[in-house]
């Protein structure tokens, strides 16, 4: 599925489209330990003012969406499941003022409520758009998997946090293993890109 730059809705910056961008997903259920790596790969994120295109779902998702508000230059693109609501604008006002935050959406505003199929259409867009993706945990089998086997997502590197329950991933080579980093010290991850 291929989604026409003209088909899109936006509210910011577009500007940001441009820039090379990092998908961020997470599934809903995943290990505690991914917490901490994930932490540290958005701070990382955050220092170097990389561009991360998420729809923000999950909870970890919306965790560390948050967390990225925080930075003052930090561009965010935060592709929506539903339309682009009025409301948008009041509650994320000095961020889209500043240039630093952009929603996209496919669809109508009459679109109020996220289900199912229009997540799907929302992952897919974000795959089609991303450069590479950052993926801590991944539910096997579930929908965030067959989304990075999708066509939109094929031939674009993915990198994942190195803990227990990816090891069949790396060992297989779907994914990249996030390499330690010294910015924010030994503990660190950064992605080896």
């Amino acid at each position: 599925m291929t989604i026409a730059p003209e088909e899109l809705r936006t509210l910011g910056n577009t500007a940001l489209l441009q820039l090379p961008k990092t998908a961020f997903f997470c599934s809903r259920v995943y290990p505690t330990c991914a917490e901490r790596g994930t932490y540290l790969w958005a701070l990382e994120q955050r220092y170097r003012g990389h561009c991360i295109i998420s729809g923000f779902h999950s909870q970890l998702e919306q965790s560390v969406f948050r967390y990225l508000l925080q930075g003052a230059a930090q561009p965010i693109v935060y592709v929506l499941g539903r339309g682009i609501q009025p409301k948008l604008r009041f509650e994320y006002g000095p961020e889209i003022d500043a240039g630093r935050l952009l929603f996209v959406s496919p669809f109508e505003p009459d679109t109020t409520t996220v289900t199912p199929e229009t997540a799907d259409i929302r992952n897919q867009l974000i795959a089609q758009l991303a450069d590479k993706f950052f993926v801590p945990y991944v539910t096997p089998g579930g929908t965030l998997e067959h989304l990075l086997l999708s066509p939109s997502a094929q031939n674009k590197p993915v990198y994942t946090l190195n803990i227990p329950e990816n090891r069949d991933r790396l060992r297989s080579g779907a994914f990249l293993a996030l390499q330690p980093n010294g910015v924010f010290g030994r503990d660190a991850y950064k992605p080896n890109y």
